[in-house]
Order: structure tokens, then sequence, then C-alpha cells
């Protein structure tokens, strides 16, 4: 079953204050021309609230504070909520792919921390997760890498989501 990344929508918007970024990378490439090289820069984000609110942005300008520019916004762009316990984990494991890129999150308990790599990290840190074990396999690419962990964490059902598409009480 293929999850769909579900976004906020303009009118849920209201909720984007507090939002903090963080920029994960910065990466540089050349087009030989005729006098010499030119430079364009790219730039990858993290946005979020810290507690349940996690966005991704990418952006690319000739210079680098623009690229930065063009990322943040397009991370504010493109937030979506995660479902979390009252431990700051997720409820149930789940598996996210993105072209070469797999990511396995799993629930931990209270105390354990995140046990992830940096763009993991990052994007754990800004949706509010304390405690998780997570797993990189293929390509560690880290815009693959953040591509799977958000498809990954489209996949959560909190247990009342679970109730309520099988017309159940808890």
């Amino acid at each position: 079953m293929k999850a769909k990344l579900t976004y906020l929508d303009t009118a849920e918007s209201a909720e984007l204050e507090g939002i903090s970024e963080v920029l994960l990378k910065i990466n540089r490439s050349a087009a030989v021309v005729k006098g010499g090289r030119r430079f364009s820069f790219s730039a990858l984000s993290v946005a979020g609230n810290r507690s349940g609110l996690v966005g991704h942005g990418f952006g690319k300008a000739r210079q680098v504070p623009a690229a930065i520019e063009k990322a943040a916004k397009d991370a504010r762009k493109h937030m979506m909520k995660v479902p979390l316990t009252e431990d700051s984990t997720i409820y149930h494991e789940v598996v996210g792919r993105h072209c070469g890129s797999t990511i396995l999150l799993i629930p931990a308990s209270a105390g354990t921390g995140i046990i992830a790599g940096a763009s993991v990290r990052a994007v754990c840190e800004m949706a509010g997760i304390h405690n998780i074990l997570t797993k990189s396999q293929g390509s560690t690419n880290p815009i693959n890498l953040i591509k799977a962990t958000f498809h990954a964490l489209s996949q959560l059902r909190s247990p009342a989501d679970v109730a309520a598409l099988r017309e159940v009480e808890l």
C-alpha cells in the first residue's frame, strides 16, 4: 500500500508560528561556460515546531543565501502532522522508501533518545520525537533519506485514527 503524503492546507497555516529551521546540506554545482565555470548552489532544509509539525524543503539559486531562503520557504510550504505518543515517540514501526534509500523507524522507550544519522535526526528533532531507533539502508543521499523518512512518517496512525477507520470504539 502506497501512503500519500498529506500536507497542511492554507486554513491550517495558522499553526505555523514558532517554526524553526535547520539547514542540512548545501551543494555546489558548476557549469562550464565560455568564460570559465558558473557556480550554482542548492540547499536542503528541515523546518518544524518540535511538537508534531514538520516539513522539508529544497531550494536552488546562484548565491548561497538565496538558496537557503528558498529552501526554508519550501519547507514551510510542505508541512505535515506527525502523531506522537505521550513519551514523545511514534506509535508503531514503519518503513519508508524513496529511490535507493530505505529507512526503518522503530518506537523506543523513554530515555532512549534519538538513535539516527544526521538527516533523519534533524527530521525527528523538528517533529518533536525524542525517543526513536532508526536504521537506514541503501543510499545515504540526504535528499533521498529525508524523503524516505517523510514517507515513513506519513504512514503513522494513532490508535484513535485506526479506531475511526474501523468504526470501533477504544
